[in-house]
């Protein structure tokens, strides 16, 4: 489910997949809030405040009601409040806690996921530790407080434990909560995904329509369950029996398949709604995608869903296609059916679910799942992830999008699936906007393409670049086990087409090692007047099918390929279908090393072969699934992060300074190196006005020094010679502030720092309005722009995640050492990214950050000059309110 705002509402899945929301109380809960502890057991009333008393509970909800300074939420399903948790400010920075759920509602995840929420919005507000006072016995409470995962204390004190935890999240608690919402994504949709019973509203008794056309294709796919048609006048459409209503249907109706009209589908939904009904698939189009009047029809149908705990897959999708051979639900309008196996599909464009199936049943691929998710009203990819995650019957995943609902969630529940099953995934739109306008080198590098790549490169998503490309490489994955390496071994009877796969190979990231003399002995006493050994191997056109074979299999077993391509190509020469025979053999006696062929000259391809119809294609497919199996191969450690005290303590400090009258954001150097400082990395030099303090400031630092103006309204100030460096003297830096002072016609702030030697590297922090922050590793100086040699990365960064990012540029030899010079201190540098990381995800009001270039030696990393400009969140991180204050129920 979607978080709409952790502060006000979130649309919450409980335990058992029910919809509910977790919102802030209102001072029309009164009486729902006094029905609550009205409503539960002595015990719980006892439990909760320490007495039998039913005055003091609605004493306290008086309190509540009318106390602005305590946090309080309530989690309500269906119109009815299930549950409520305070947070009373005890001092500055600790509240006390406590909640109360209703007996008929526990065990349902209610009293976690009100815990989970209040300490977000405590955090956000400034408190760092809740406190609750809890009576042994109560243990219900207590594993409420061990489920939620914060670190947390106890102390025993008489009768009662005082349990004390942080309000800020850390790994265990996010992969408790993943792990739960997980879970209950797949409860929630399991009547959509796996239908008893199937009702469709919207068919035509003429034949004509979607409705109709949706009919027909589910009762051609032989759906296993119960099928009915809602029709006000027919009691039967199309051979299916029909009834005047929903509530009329007589069997179980898990899913009801809407193709009414788009100003009619709110109807429908309240009527399953009334039954029960647990998922809709909304076909119908006419809603967001037409405009504001289509847009209003949307939000209503969609808060209908909600609010009757209704999930829904649509509006204006293609619809839903349950492959499992017990299930063989296709309730789509289209005819074209792929084989039942493990891939599970999401796309965003019905035409691009159609392409899909078209592929798979051309390749012969199986396909567990098709959901055309349209404008995403619910039901979203993220869900889709959490719902396959644990299904041992999904294999592997492949989306199509053209949009993040939440990218941040996106990018950890992906992480999650593509440490278990693969995860492929092609991004629609990536090039719109180009190159963002901004001042910084880091601003204007980052693109929405860029972006994206940063996001799956770091999620192990297998990035494609479409349809054709996702199913072929899912292909891949599910006929061929993964490659341990990046090298590749090419055979062909046809050499042209062995240079022309190589080179390919190249371009695909893979590696055409050539061969040990051993083996390309093996290879030429095969065949007489073999052409080429080395790799790729040239068998020459006359290869017998044996020989042919037989070179195959010393490539298999040289261990020196990671992978093999075969490239047969019909000559007339010799007997084309006997080579193909006898490769599916030689492959059959090696299946743990991958292998694909590429026939060519209209040769057969024989069972047990994995075949492309280009080289192109084989190799992209390869290159993808190696780089996918490296990434399984790195120890993913998690980003470390920033204790809650210096969390609310630097986020304050940067939204003090969004008050002060900054021009256009950018803050001076002394700022700057304040906000930088909390997170471990220190700039360089020293900031002074006036001739006479920088040259008392040189002389302190030791010469040679380097002088910059210290103006943050002046972002590239070598370009107007406002930076000086080697200055030797205090004549020299006099001499240079009066020509900055001539420059800009007024006395200048100047920073002056020692002169720094090292690699030039540039660090930087963005915010994509789609995808939140990007942390910036490139090579450095004034030229960076000109290098272009820049990796990104979507926070939280990790230091395995720093670490690849800095392998890929092309400078990494510099960093490693070249032509004898000492290697530079990259742990440093490492470390500098992770905080950067840290920096972006704690403070979303820096909203542009350069440190270029830094200086990496042999003995650190020295920040020379640094560019920081904040402003109110965007994007992404604009969901929260930013102010820490309490919250205010009126």
């Amino acid at each position: 489910m979607t978080l709409v705002n952790t502060a006000v509402r979130a649309d919450v899945l409980l335990a058992d997949g029910a919809v509910a929301v977790i919102r802030s109380l209102a001072p029309d809960d009164a009486a729902a809030l006094h029905a609550l502890h009205e409503g539960v057991s002595d015990e719980a009333i006892r439990l909760r405040f320490f007495a039998p008393s039913r005055d003091a509970a609605h004493r306290y909800v008086d309190k509540v009601l009318g106390d602005q300074s305590t946090l309080a939420l309530v989690a309500q399903e269906r119109g009815r409040v299930l549950g409520v948790a305070t947070a009373e400010p005890m001092d500055t920075s600790t509240c006390e806690i406590a909640f109360l759920v209703a007996d008929d509602a526990r065990g349902r995840g209610v009293g976690t996921l009100l815990v989970e929420h209040l300490a977000a919005l405590a955090l956000e507000r400034g408190y760092t530790q809740f406190e609750a006072d809890v009576l042994l016995e109560n243990h219900a409470m207590l594993e409420v407080f061990a489920n939620a995962g914060f670190q947390a204390s106890r102390t025993p004190d008489g009768s009662t434990v005082i349990v004390a935890l942080t309000t800020g999240a850390s790994d265990n608690s996010r992969a408790l909560a993943d792990a739960r919402e997980f879970a209950a994504e797949a409860r929630s949709l399991a009547p959509m995904l796996r239908p008893r019973g199937v009702a469709v509203v919207g068919v035509r008794t003429d034949g004509t329509g979607i409705g109709a056309a949706v009919l027909g294709s589910i009762r051609s796919g032989g759906f296993a369950g119960e099928l009915a048609v809602v029709h006000p006048r027919a009691s039967h459409v199309h051979g299916v029996d029909a009834f005047p209503s929903l509530k009329d249907v007589p069997g179980p109706v898990d899913v009801v398949i809407v193709c009414v009209p788009a100003e009619h589908v709110l109807e429908v939904i309240e009527q399953a709604a009334q039954i029960d009904v647990r998922a809709a698939v909304v076909v119908s189009s006419g809603f967001t995608e037409l405009g504001p009047e289509g847009a209003s029809i949307q939000r209503k149908v969609a808060q209908a869903a909600r609010d009757g705990g209704i999930r829904l897959v649509g509006p204006n999708c293609l619809g839903l296609l349950a492959n499992s051979p017990d299930v063989r639900l296709n309730a789509t309008f289209s005819d074209n059916v792929p084989p039942s196996g493990g891939l599970a599909v999401a796309t965003q464009s019905g035409g691009v679910g159609i392409v899909l199936s078209d592929l798979a049943r051309e390749l012969d691929l199986g396909v567990h799942t098709l959901v055309s998710l349209g404008n995403k009203a619910d039901v979203s990819s993220n869900d889709l992830l959490a719902a396959w995650y644990d299904d041992p019957t999904v294999t592997a995943a492949a989306l199509y999008l053209e949009s993040f609902g939440n990218a941040a969630k996106f990018a950890r529940f992906a992480r999650r699936f593509a440490e278990r099953k693969p995860l492929l995934a092609a991004l629609g739109g990536r090039s719109a906007g180009g190159a963002r306008a901004g001042a910084s080198h880091t601003a204007a590098a980052a693109t929405p393409a860029i972006g994206v790549d940063a996001l799956f490169a770091q999620a192990g998503v297998i990035g494609c670049d479409d349809a054709e490309d996702l199913a072929r490489t899912a292909l891949l994955l599910a006929e061929q086990p993964r490659p341990q390496g990046r090298r590749i071994a090419i055979l062909s009877n046809a050499g042209g087409m062995g240079v022309l796969a190589a080179d390919a190979a190249g371009e695909a990231g893979l590696e055409v090692p050539e061969f040990s003399a051993g083996v390309q002995a093996q290879l030429a006493a095969l065949v007489r007047g073999t052409t080429g050994t080395s790799n790729p191997v040239d068998a020459g056109a006359g290869v017998p099918p044996e020989e042919f074979a037989a070179m195959l299999e010393v490539l298999f077993a040289s261990g020196e390929a990671d992978a093999v391509l075969v490239l047969p190509v019909a000559t007339g020469v010799t007997d084309a279908v006997a080579s193909m025979d006898a490769i599916a053999e030689a492959r059959a006696r090696y299946p743990d090393i991958p292998a694909v062929v590429v026939p060519l000259g209209g040769l057969p391809t024989p069972a047990g072969l994995t075949a492309y119809r280009t080289t192109a294609s084989a190799v992209r497919a390869l290159g993808r699934v190696a780089r996918y199996a490296e990434w399984l191969r790195i120890d993913h450690v998690s980003a470390d992060p920033t204790p809650v005290t210096e969390l609310v303590a630097h986020r304050q400090a940067v939204r003090g300074l969004l008050e002060e009258d900054l021009g256009g954001g950018w803050v001076t150097p002394p700022q700057a190196a304040a906000v930088l400082q909390g997170y471990g990395i220190e700039p360089l030099g020293v900031t002074v006005q006036g001739a006479d303090a920088a040259a008392q400031a040189a002389q302190e630092q030791g010469f040679p020094v380097a002088l910059k103006l210290a103006d943050p309204e002046v972002v590239h100030k070598t370009d107007r010679g406002l930076v000086r460096v080697g200055l030797r003297d205090q004549a020299e830096v006099r001499a240079a502030v009066s020509d900055f002072e001539a420059e800009l016609g007024r006395a200048p702030s100047v920073l002056v720092q020692p002169m720094a030697t090292g690699v030039e590297i540039a660090l930087g922090l963005v915010r994509d309005p789609a995808l939140g922050p990007l942390v910036m590793v490139a090579a450095g100086g004034i030229a960076t722009d000109i290098w272009d040699d820049r990796a990104f990365l979507v926070p939280p960064v990790s230091r395995t995640d720093a670490a690849r990012a800095v392998r890929t540029l092309r400078i990494w030899p510099l960093l490693e050492g070249y032509r004898g010079s000492a290697p530079a201190d990259v742990d440093s540098l490492e470390s500098m990214i992770a905080a950067l990381g840290r920096l972006a995800v704690d403070i979303p009001e820096v909203a542009e950050l350069d440190l270029n270039p830094v200086m990496v030696s042999p003995s650190g990393c020295a920040v020379v000059d640094v560019k920081l400009r904040v402003d109110r969140p965007v994007g992404p991180d604009a969901g929260a309110p930013r102010q820490l204050r309490p919250v205010v129920r009126s």
